[in-house]
């Protein structure tokens, strides 16, 4: 019989470790510098928990039972654990909130196919208990620095705004919203041409289809709609938002200012997620021909009110970066470590009464206030072959230990 992982699970083997903890050490500095604290939530959840307020589909979540009949379920993203979290096990903290999270999700396929991936490493942030442009602004700009820090330039932003988006959408029958949302999300034409639509709402679907492009000119198209005051007020936050971070990226003396962060307004972009209430976004990086979603993110002014005891609003706004998608891209750009780090020492006890000796001196060596890498032989090899096996591993100093203590230094040249 041969043993292999489940269907859709991945083993990260020591260079896999190697390349995602150089990623989350230099993410997990932009948080810190900004101020985000790490939490750890469960990765089981209720599924009630995951569900509430219809904002997950049951059918993106991989469900478990225990022994007590409690449907739970792995959590297919942090947002809503997060949530949970803040309002139950956080009560009486003063706002805003700002949390940080490395850590493993689980998302159901459509189809189970071979190797078709449903763990995923993600990292990201939530700014709990802050509303409005600044904050929406402060989770934008962190991001961008957080990939600057990884060294990722090819990147642009998507921006959409869902409350504008489900406004637009409120004309059109109660029926046919879901399937003209979807025809809108994937550019299909076809089908707004064939559903039966009035002319005036066909026309206004067009319209929705091409909400994309420079901010300007999306916000010019989406305010000749007819939009009633309080949705036009939403359109100038947005418009003030965009402006805002163009200021704040001229002002940078980081080198993002260098090329700016590329906006491209879209007022169709929906998330999987169907918990968000403002702004939306994600991260696009294009290398070599290739389109890639490197992270999503948004606006949850309701979220955390489903859970709180006392049914209290507490605004919300965050983001994930996908660890898998920027491995990929920053090791095909050689900015990842292309092995694992190296053993700085080979201990070796020259006799069996030299064993106690060789792990005093061993732990004299990992005491240093630098990180050293020290190896003890464990015996079974003659000389040469512990040489060779020093030259393999890339060790460039062997101790050789005699019982009394003593010691004899060789350094070999790999």
């Amino acid at each position: 019989m041969v043993y292999q992982s489940p269907v859709g699970a991945r083993d990260l083997l020591p260079l896999d470790v190697a390349q995602k903890r150089w990623i989350e050490n230099r993410l997990q500095q932009v948080f810190h510098r900004w101020g985000y604290h790490r939490i750890i939530t469960s990765t089981l959840e209720r599924m009630d928990t995951l569900m509430a307020g219809g904002a997950i589909d049951r059918s993106a979540v991989i469900q478990l039972q225990n022994g007590n009949d409690e449907d739970l379920g792995l959590r297919p993203e942090l947002t809503a654990s997060i949530a949970r979290t803040a309002v139950t096990r956080m009560a009486g903290v003063n706002y805003p909130q700002r949390l940080y999270y490395n850590a493993n999700v689980f998302q159901r396929t459509g189809e189970l196919k071979h190797n078709r991936q449903q763990e995923f490493y993600q990292a990201g942030v939530e700014l709990l208990g802050s509303g409005g442009g600044l904050a929406d602004a402060e989770i934008l700009l962190l991001m961008a620095d957080s990939l600057q820090a990884v060294g990722l330039n090819n990147w642009y932003l998507i921006l959409g705004e869902a409350e504008i988006t489900r406004s637009l959408l409120k004309p059109f029958p109660p029926h046919l919203q879901e399937k003209v949302r979807s025809a809108i999300a994937h550019l299909d034409r076809i089908t707004i041409d064939t559903l039966p639509l009035s002319d005036e709402l066909r026309e206004r679907a067009r319209i929705m289809l091409d909400l994309r492009g420079k901010p300007a000119d999306v916000l010019q198209k989406v305010s000749s709609l007819g939009l009633d005051e309080s949705l036009q007020a939403v359109v100038d936050n947005l418009k003030n938002l965009v402006k805002l971070l163009e200021l704040s990226v001229k002002s940078s003396t980081t080198s993002i200012s260098s090329k700016g962060i590329e906006i491209i307004l879209d007022l169709s972009l929906l998330q999987t997620f169907d918990y968000y209430t403002g702004i939306v976004f994600e991260v696009i990086s294009q290398i070599d021909g290739q389109t890639r979603v490197l992270g999503r993110g948004g606006r949850y002014d309701q979220l955390l009110k489903l859970y709180h005891p006392k049914g209290e609003s507490v605004p919300g706004i965050g983001f994930a970066l996908f660890l898998e998608g920027l491995q990929q891209i920053l090791l095909s750009c050689g900015r990842l470590p292309q092995t694992t780090p190296g053993t700085n020492w080979l201990i070796v006890p020259e006799t069996p009464d030299a064993y106690t000796a060789a792990f005093a001196y061993a732990t004299k060596l990992r005491d240093s206030t630098h990180l050293v890498r020290v190896e003890m032989d464990l015996g079974g090899r003659d000389v040469d072959e512990i040489r060779q096996y020093a030259r393999d591993r890339t060790i460039n100093q062997i101790a050789w230990i005699k019982a009394d203590g003593s010691r004899m230094i060789e350094s070999l040249v790999n």
